[in-house]
């Protein structure tokens, strides 16, 4: 007997433009199997993938992503949607043992599809964001050998692009339910297929009699979360001819390393379902007496437990099986009426939100689980805790939530209304949404089904800057309506709540009961709350208003962004040569200056580092920029300021005036030049640094407005007997200025002003000096923040920091590299041998508190992304095992 379970089809895929094949899908899939030849039209495929992706991977066409190749690549709305209809083409083998079954389940098909199985025809409904599982078992090969061709549509209404580009082009793809970016934002330049294809996992199951299908868990907390419950739902489906009679098992074990893990449960049941139905069954509720709990990053461990459903049918034996890794937290939130922002509390703890905004991986969707957990691996090392899914990207995927619940990432997620495509626009769009509202609530429901089990998933919301029409809306918020648990108005510590909790209905019988439902992302506390443009802005900041009162007036932004530039060697790997011209510093008046980019830089979004008539030219700060490399070293050095600046400015107020921020964005899903901490090729730009640096649980950072030190702290717990060294140090290596302020303690989720640092109102400040701020404990002198800044007096500039450039500071370094398998281990010795410590300052006897942390090393994620634009020059492996090591080692400050 063919053993049950999943196999994944994700290789060995043929690709064909339709107009090219004269075979219709019965022959493909019966006496015509296609083949690669020298005047075939077939290639190797991307599955998952786009026709798109396809293209480029057999270098029919150009990268999209490089220079302005984007722009020889036809459009679909001019060559036709035909052009872009494909063929998709594969074997596998199934041969089925007696009451078996066999499934070929798709994902993701974007738009429509119609699929031919050894000569058999069956059709795959439009919508992007469902999945489709046939039940192919009646029509496999007997001998096992099956052959699979699939004719995927692209969408009905891809639209055209303006000669302006505008947000999302005509806005006609908002018709249909699919993602909105294809056709161009102010960060993406269009995709010319408009992500036609077989864009998400393929995969076949077999089953016995009995089959699986979507299970909910849920967790519900009693007695100040030392009273537990596991309650979990699921379908079940009746393949047979026969009352099917059936044990349903769910077990539940902790990991305890080694190979080993704990039976935490183990429950058995009996059920019997009549011939050819589905029935819902609901396991009785599973007790747990202080479960570990699952944190956000920067609150705690991401503890998960996992969890396994299997039916056994009497006669048959297995029929199914299913598991998912499941973490115990409660998400709740709130309008806080001191700021007027939405107040998130996660096992009870108020969490202040620091995050980004998601778009996704790569914008021809070469979706990957090793790019996933490079990406959220990226954002927990920023010291992040929330990813907001933008409405006009994807519902994302599984593995995407999988790396979220282990790095613990909360994730917001939308569905697909935004208000430039969806009502809101220039030119207006049209104001209902998707011609199809039912079908946009069907791949709604079945979103969330797909997600719903991820202890990282934290609410729903119903668009981007946008509400959805009416009845979809209506619909929504009755779907995602809470459970009562859920609800904010039980008493957790209430023994008369805990003792009535099983009147009501299981919370696992929910869609999903246990989040939040948001209508659009400027109501409801976030922005103004009430659907006003207030979020942003998107531009250049001057580093100290981040910090004034006259900032941003609303407690959470949602969408606050700037500059992004990468690093030299990313334009030169993504870029032709006349692409690596530096921008044209043109006088604007008032001593403002205008940046005007070269044409490539403008294709991919560039966004200047000035601001005339607000914001002077940051990158000149430095001095004129002599070519591209010079340029880009300082645009880190702003990039590092600038976002440092944010995060700490938001945090400076945090619960006064603030609940939380975003910032837009975190990362391009192509070779943009904005917002972002770290490009499409994977190398960090410096605001990554500054975000991890100003997002630390504990900080100590300078109010750039006020000049006051102050000390944050955002965890549960109280800091004590700690100190605050603050040393001004000026460029002849003197230090000027020394402080320390002592026996201080800070309350947990607390910013706390701790005394102005007063050097540059002493007698002759330097025009340019560096400030080191350190937070640590008396006890022992351990450090647990350090920063460090480089300032200007009022007026000024760092110009006077360039002649420093060439001096090299005398450190001897000795560093061991131990290489086993794919696993490298550094040990370095860095030596600063210029100076005897100076025992006046006391900075001598400060060390590093040890930060306890799972993260290795993984020489995958050096690997190449894709062809032409990731040929980066004069990297070595070391250079990149360097750079690695220094982004994700918690030590190297």
């Amino acid at each position: 007997m063919v053993s049950v379970g999943k196999t994944k089809l994700d290789s060995g895929w043929l690709a064909a433009r339709s107009t090219e094949v004269h075979l219709t899908g019965t022959q493909l899939t019966t006496t015509h199997p296609p083949s690669i030849a020298r005047y075939s039209p077939w290639m190797e495929a991307e599955v998952p993938g786009t026709v798109l992706g396809t293209l480029v991977k057999n270098k029919v066409v150009p990268d999209p992503f490089y220079g302005l190749e984007n722009e020889t690549i036809i459009d679909i709305a001019d060559s036709g949607r035909e052009y872009y209809t494909f063929w998709f083409f594969k074997t596998f083998e199934a041969k089925l043992s007696g009451n078996q079954h066999l499934d070929l389940n798709f994902r993701g098909i974007n738009y429509s599809a119609e699929v031919y199985l050894n000569g058999n025809k069956k059709n795959l409904p439009k919508g992007m964001f469902r999945r489709h599982s046939l039940d192919v078992t009646d029509i496999l090969h007997p001998e096992g050998q099956n052959l699979l061709a699939v004719l995927v549509h692209p969408p009905d209404h891809p639209g055209a692009i303006p000669p302006k580009g505008g947000q999302g082009g005509d806005h006609e793809i908002g018709k249909d339910v699919a993602t909105q970016y294809v056709q161009g934002w102010d960060w993406m330049a269009p995709i010319r297929d408009r992500n036609t294809g077989i864009w998400d996992e393929v995969s076949i199951s077999i089953t016995g009699p009995v089959k699986i299908i979507d299970p909910h868990l849920v967790s519900s907390f009693f007695d100040d979360y030392k009273r537990v419950y596991l309650h979990a739902t699921t379908e079940l489906v009746n393949k047979s001819a026969w009352v099917a009679e059936c044990t349903l098992n769910i077990q539940v074990t902790t990991d305890l390393g080694d190979n080993t893990c704990l039976i935490e449960h183990l429950q058995s049941q009996h059920v019997s379902i009549p011939a050819g139905s589905q029935v819902q069954y609901t396991f009785p509720q599973l007790f747990f007496y202080k479960p570990n709990l699952w944190w956000p990053n920067g609150m705690g461990k991401q503890s998960m437990y996992h969890v396994a459903i299997t039916v056994d049918v009497k006669g048959y034996g297995e029929s199914d099986s299913w598991s998912h890794l499941f973490g115990f937290r409660k998400i709740e939130s709130h309008i806080d009426s001191a700021t007027g922002g939405r107040l998130f509390k996660v096992n009870g703890q108020p969490i202040f939100i620091r995050g980004g905004n998601w778009i996704l991986s790569d914008g021809l969707l070469r979706l990957s689980r090793k790019r996933y957990e490079t990406d959220i691996k990226f954002h927990a090392d920023m010291n992040f805790n929330m990813l907001r899914c933008w409405a006009g990207g994807l519902a994302e995927r599984p593995d995407f939530y999988h790396y979220c619940d282990i790095y613990g990432l909360l994730v917001w997620q939308e569905f697909w209304i935004t208000g430039d495509v969806d009502g809101r626009g220039d030119p207006i769009s049209n104001p209902d949404g998707p011609l199809d509202h039912d079908l946009f609530m069907l791949c709604a429901r079945d979103t969330v089904k797909l997600l719903r089990n991820h202890a990282s998933l934290a609410l729903w919301v119903g668009g981007n800057e946008q509400i959805p029409p009416k009845d979809i809306n209506a619909a929504l918020t009755d779907d995602l309506k809470l459970h009562p648990f859920f609800k904010n108005v039980l008493n957790e510590n209430d023994e008369s709540t805990t003792e009535s909790h099983l009147a009501f209905q299981d919370p696992s019988q929910y869609l999903d009961g246990t989040r939040v439902y948001i209508k659009g992302s400027l109501w409801e506390g976030f922005a103004d709350g009430n659907g006003g443009w207030t979020d942003g802005p998107y531009e250049i900041q001057n580093p100290e208003d981040f910090f004034k009162d006259s900032y941003y007036k609303y407690g959470f932004n949602p969408e606050v962004g700037s500059v992004g530039m990468p690093v030299a060697a990313t334009i030169r790997a993504t870029m032709p040569p006349e692409g690596w011209q530096i921008p044209l510093f043109k006088p604007s008046g008032g001593g403002y200056i205008e940046e005007v980019p070269n044409p490539i830089w403008y294709y991919h979004k560039y966004i200047p580092y000035s601001k005339p008539g607000k914001v002077h030219d940051q990158i000149e700060l430095y001095g004129a920029p002599k070519d591209l490399d010079d340029f880009c070293l300082k645009a880190q050095l702003v990039n590092y300021i600038q976002y440092r600046a944010l995060l700490e400015g938001w945090t400076s107020r945090m619960w006064t005036k603030y609940t939380g921020v975003l910032i837009w964005k975190t990362q391009n899903p192509w070779t943009g030049l904005r917002g972002q901490f770290y490009d499409h090729l994977l190398d960090q730009t410096a605001g990554f640094y500054g975000c991890r640096c100003a997002a630390e649980p504990i900080h100590v950072q300078l109010n750039l407005a006020t000049y006051f030190i102050e000390v944050v702290n955002t965890t549960s717990n109280k800091l004590s007997n700690v100190a605050v060294a603050a040393s001004v140090w000026d460029l002849e290596g003197t230090c000027p200025y020394y402080k320390v302020f002592e026996k201080l303690s800070v309350p947990p989720k607390k910013t706390v002003s701790i005394s102005e640092m007063k050097y540059p109102k002493s007698k002759n400040p330097k025009p340019v000096y560096f400030l080191l701020l350190k937070l640590y404990y008396m006890s022992d002198y351990g450090i647990l923040s350090r920063n460090f800044y480089w300032l200007h007096l009022s007026g000024g500039n760092y110009k006077l920091l360039e002649p420093h450039r060439k001096t090299k500071i005398p450190l001897k370094i000795i560093s061991k590299i131990l290489i086993t398998g794919a696993t490298y281990e550094v040990h370095m010795h860095v030596q600063n041998t210029s100076k005897k410590p100076d025992s006046k300052t006391l900075t001598h006897l400060n060390n590093f508190v040890s930060s306890q942390s799972n993260d290795d090393f993984d020489t995958s994620s050096l690997e190449p992304i894709h062809e032409k634009a990731n040929e980066k020059h004069g990297v070595s492996l070391f250079q990149r095992i360097y750079r690695s090591f220094a982004e994700e080692n918690d030590g190297l400050k």
